[in-house]
């Protein structure tokens, strides 16, 4: 097969893969803040939101990392000696591999909810959300920049870009909090009247 299909493919696979771990997590989200939920809503709830956690995780995300990898592997293994000696390549492929490691996490939460079981609360998930977003800045970037030069600048920029997304879960969590604590301005109870004393009180 020419080369270029084999990109074309591998690049496809990887755009679905990164789809499927973004939406997974968001899935995870709602189904631990549907927990929290009374009955009969809690159980509604919970029930579809694992039907479309099955349907996403094994319909999608995980036939896309397995034929991205393979595609990927195929492009490697024939230009193995060129991409070994640049320094780029080795820095994507621990991505690449940090990635499969939060594959496998996510895997892990997806059997555990299957399981009613919530070990992260829902910031942590939220945080945990945006770790495949920062991977997938760091490996486009490595792509497309490739200069060993930038890799200062790229690996400056990234410490830059998570900060700056886990400051605004923190932020947005505050923000949350906050509207869930202040009444609506329509519930303000008003106070009882002064009670009066003398005759009058008892007319």
């Amino acid at each position: 097969m020419d080369i270029k299909y084999v990109l074309a493919l591998h690049i496809i696979f990887v755009v679905t893969w990164f789809a499927g771990l973004f939406y997974i997590v968001r899935l995870f989200i709602y189904q631990r803040e549907a927990n929290d939920k009374d009955e009969p809503e809690r159980g509604i709830l919970v029930h579809q939101f694992r039907i479309m956690q099955k349907r996403l995780w094994f319909g999608i995300t995980w036939p896309s990392a397995i034929l991205a990898s393979i595609f990927g592997t195929w492009m490697l293994v024939g230009n193995l000696g060129a991409y070994i000696a640049q320094p780029w390549m080795i820095l994507k492929l621990i991505f690449v591999g940090a990635l499969w490691l939060y594959q496998i996490q996510c895997h892990v939460i997806f059997a555990q909810q299957k399981k009613s079981i919530y070990k992260l609360s829902s910031i942590k998930l939220r945080l945990w959300n945006e770790v495949a977003t920062i991977l997938l800045f760091a490996i486009v970037f490595l792509v497309v920049v490739k200069s060993s030069g930038s890799l200062i600048w790229g690996t400056l920029g990234l410490v830059l870009l998570s900060a700056f997304i886990f400051l605004a879960v923190f932020i947005y969590k505050k923000q949350r909090d906050k509207k869930q604590i202040e009444p609506a301005s329509g519930d303000k109870i008003n106070p009882e009247p002064p009670k009066t004393e003398g005759p009058s009180a008892l007319s």
